[in-house]
This record gives structure tokens, sequence and C-alpha cells, in this order.
């Protein structure tokens, strides 16, 4: 099976959506240590002692889960989940920066630290995703119990779950049962 690992401008959106296993209800961002470890992951400065942090992040999270749950429904993003994002991307601005040979990107604005820089790199992932036609291949697992986001390497871009062995099976096995109760 191909990775399901997303490309680097995604990764980060990935990894973040990926703290919280829903199953167990294990939160990696609640862990001794907080959101540090993540944030050290993508070179950005730790934020200070508080909830809002933590808060900030874990809005983040869920509202990105929701787009990922809309990439794999192939639907729109509810708007309520678009009023959230656009509401904490604002919070976390972009500059473009201009390299010597010629070529730019999008970073985090000079002085963000913590959630907002993280959430200003978040951006400009899903920025270069959106140009490169990668961003709607991010999906989160139909399996209610589950919804761990992956990128779909997909010919036809359909995967619905993020294992077939697992998640798929349980699905399949949920709908056939329920065929089977039908026709009882």
């Amino acid at each position: 099976m191909a990775s399901r690992t997303a490309p680097d401008s995604l990764r980060c959106v990935q990894d973040l959506v990926n703290t919280l296993d829903i199953e167990t209800g294990a939160d990696a961002l609640c862990a001794d240590g907080g959101p540090g470890a993540l944030l050290r992951a993508y070179g950005v400065a730790e934020p200070g002692p508080g909830e809002g942090e933590l808060a900030a992040l874990q809005e983040l999270r869920e509202a990105l889960r929701e787009v990922c749950l809309a990439h794999t429904a192939g639907t729109g993003v509810p708007e309520r989940t678009a009023r959230t994002m656009e509401r904490l991307f604002a919070a976390a601005p972009l500059v473009l920066a201009v390299h010597p040979e010629g070529g730019a990107a999008l970073r985090p604005a000079p002085g963000l630290g913590g959630a907002a820089q993280f959430t200003a790199r978040i951006a400009a992932g899903i920025a270069a995703a959106v140009a490169d036609g990668t961003w709607t291949r991010l999906k989160a697992c139909e399996d209610h119990d589950c919804r761990w986001v992956f990128y779909d390497r997909s010919p036809a871009g359909r995967s619905r779950w993020c294992t077939m062995a697992v998640c798929g099976s349980r699905a399949k096995m949920r709908t056939y049962r329920a065929r089977r109760a039908e026709s009882e």
C-alpha cells in the first residue's frame, strides 16, 4: 500500500489533526509538555503558559478535521467551519517572501509565535496545496470511531478510509450485517 503521509505542504495539517485519537480519546496536545513537541517539530517557538494557545490549536484541529471530512464526502465545507477557519487564519497573517533567485513563498508574518505562527504555517501550506491541486486529497477517515487524517494517493482520489484493512473492513462488515438483518 502506498504511503498515506501527506506531502510536505500538508504534513503539518495532518500532524495537527492526528494529535487526537478519536477511538481512545488520547489527545497529544494535552499530554505532558502540551503542544510544545508538535510546535518544536515545525520550528515554531513554544507558546507561553495558558489555555489560550492550547484552545486555539484544538479549535483549529477540529475545524481542519471538518474540512478533511468534507473532502472525503466530496461536499462543501460547512459554513460555520469556514467562518472558524477564516477567523483563526486572520489572527495568523502571512507575508510573501521573495527570494533573490526569483522564487517566492508565503511565510508567517514576523513577530508571530506559538499557535499563531503554527496556524500561519498551516495557512501557507494549504495555499500551496490549493495551488498545486493536492488540498482535496487530504481526507479524514469516514469511520466515525476513527476520523484519522490521511493523504489519498489513489488514482481516482476516492479513498474513504485511512486503511482498508481496519476501517474499510469494519464499514463493509457493518453494511453487510445491516443488509442481512433487513433480509431476515
